[in-house]
């Protein structure tokens, strides 16, 4: 059986429990119960070691009381999930020596809960997720197959897709940036950490070599993410990539600390993300930045923290909508500071439909490096492939699309998508970055008085019509009336 079967098979056990209501609850409820499932085998490779000794109480560990398949069942299991697992979990002990194993589960389960009401149902959901075994090598790459389908459910479970960048961007974005073994890789807000899982393999490929290699990346890797499911999502997705003990914050970035208290040891190689965009941050989070730059729209925040936490020399890689591009006001002032800061080398225009099918907004690819000012920027437009119209849930973007980019990137030259815009061209705009293709021809709407001459004689029209419509239903009443 697939893992999609497997996945679709619980969500109609699910589907049968009166306290699962909808599909973010219930990807909610899968989450939680294959991150403990996935995390107990993991465990079975680390009890290699003799000296190591489980965070989670024996009694408490899958293997007590989920991986035998007649265990536990009925108000007997429901009790013990609601009054003894969760409780205990969430306030596992933590202290200067404790593994962070422990806190990493505390901070899974802090804002977890059991949606489930009937310990039949918890049981047959069990037993499903003990079909697979995440401590061999082969299911864990099936994982993807099951994180894939998560990620669909995602997109169908209100807002939660705004956790999702199609994998194909992610991809271009690393490729592009290009980070190296020993840099300290960074994404603000990592949802379900699509670039986190991408910078590791991309790393992994390229350089790792030794087991000094492999830990020095396992350590380079960092995430915040500030809601509880993505944040699950994301350290199940590193555990089943040999992160052991993956170091994403449950915090939100924006309001963790003033700007101006981050020093140089806070500051990384590279930064990857996606931060969100069309909505604002509660009050007061704004004045944790300069006076200057303070906003609530959180793409513009997430675009200063970023100034403030890459190294001189650092990369970054950014998805922005068009609104942050021509917007004036803060806007204006947060794009001149990136280009007195940074060489915003790229900006990659994105056709829209790519983040359908929970946005049709319009976005960019930023590509950027801090350390030296802005004197031009080179623009791509993204071409919509030839066989289609827009993209849609079931014919993403794909990665192939992005070779004519990485054709084009180390040997740049104008061409039909391609186009470089000196600095004070920007500057003569107010900073907007708002420019486009001049190799595309504008739409031609024509002379406004001959528009407005058939706009007219189209009224006209539609009267002659409507006149001529209501003299046969007159002529068709009184036929039979008479008759």
């Amino acid at each position: 059986m697939s893992i999609s079967t497997t996945i679709k098979s619980i969500q109609d056990i699910m589907r049968q429990d009166a306290g699962v209501d909808g599909d973010a609850q219930r990807i909610s409820q899968l989450a939680w119960m294959i991150f403990f499932k996935i995390f107990d085998d993991s465990e079975f490779e680390y009890e290699l070691d003799p000296d190591y000794v489980s965070p989670v109480p024996e009694r408490l560990r899958w293997r007590a009381w989920a991986a035998d398949d007649e265990g536990i069942t009925g108000d007997a299991l429901l009790n013990f999930v609601n009054n003894e697992l969760f409780p205990a979990l969430k306030e596992l002990a933590l202290g200067p020596e404790s593994d962070p194993r422990a806190a990493l589960i505390r901070d899974v389960f802090a804002d977890s809960y059991n949606y489930m009401k009937f310990g039949t149902l918890i049981r047959q959901v069990i037993n499903k997720i003990n079909e697979i075994d995440f401590s061999r090598q082969e299911d864990r790459h099936l994982f993807n197959d099951l994180y894939e389908q998560i990620l669909r459910d995602l997109q169908s479970a209100g807002n939660a897709g705004e956790y999702y960048t199609p994998r194909a961007v992610t991809q271009f974005m690393v490729d592009m940036t290009d980070p190296r073994l020993g840099d300290k890789i960074l994404d603000p807000a990592c949802g379900t950490g699509g670039f986190l899982v991408c910078a590791l393999e991309h790393v992994r490929r390229r350089d790792v070599r030794t087991l000094h290699d492999e830990l020095l990346l396992r350590q380079s890797i960092r995430g915040i993410e500030k809601k509880p499911l993505p944040h699950m999502l994301c350290v199940t997705n590193l555990i089943l990539h040999d992160v052991d003990v993956p170091l994403i914050d449950r915090d939100n970035a924006l309001s963790r600390r003033p700007l101006r208290d981050y020093g140089p040891h806070d500051c990384v190689d590279v930064i990857l993300t996606n931060p969100p965009f069309g909505g604002m941050e509660e009050p007061g989070v704004e004045t944790n930045f300069p006076q200057n730059f303070q906003t609530k729209e959180t793409a513009d925040l997430f675009l200063v923290l970023i100034l403030k936490l890459l190294k001189p020399g650092g990369k970054a890689a950014i998805v922005l909508p068009d609104g942050s591009l021509f917007g004036e006001g803060v806007k204006t002032r947060i794009k001149e500071r990136l280009l007195q800061a940074c060489n915003l080398h790229t900006i990659v225009r994105l056709p829209n439909g790519v983040f359908a099918p929970y946005t049709g907004i319009n976005t960019n690819l930023l590509f950027f490096t801090k350390g030296e000012p802005t004197r031009a920027v080179w623009y791509f437009e993204h071409p919509m492939p030839g066989d289609r119209k827009q993209y849609s849930k079931t014919r993403p973007i794909e990665i192939g699309e992005f070779d004519l980019e990485k054709a084009w990137w180390d040997d740049r030259q104008e061409t039909e998508y391609a186009w470089k815009v000196p600095l004070a061209d920007i500057q003569a705009r107010n900073y907007s970055l708002d420019i486009k293709n001049p190799h595309t021809e504008e739409e031609r709407y024509g002379d406004p008085d001959k528009l407005l001459a058939v706009y007219h004689k189209h009224l006209a029209d539609v009267a002659g019509l409507r006149a001529q419509l209501k003299a046969e239903l007159s002529a068709a009443i009184e036929s039979v009336l008479a008759g």
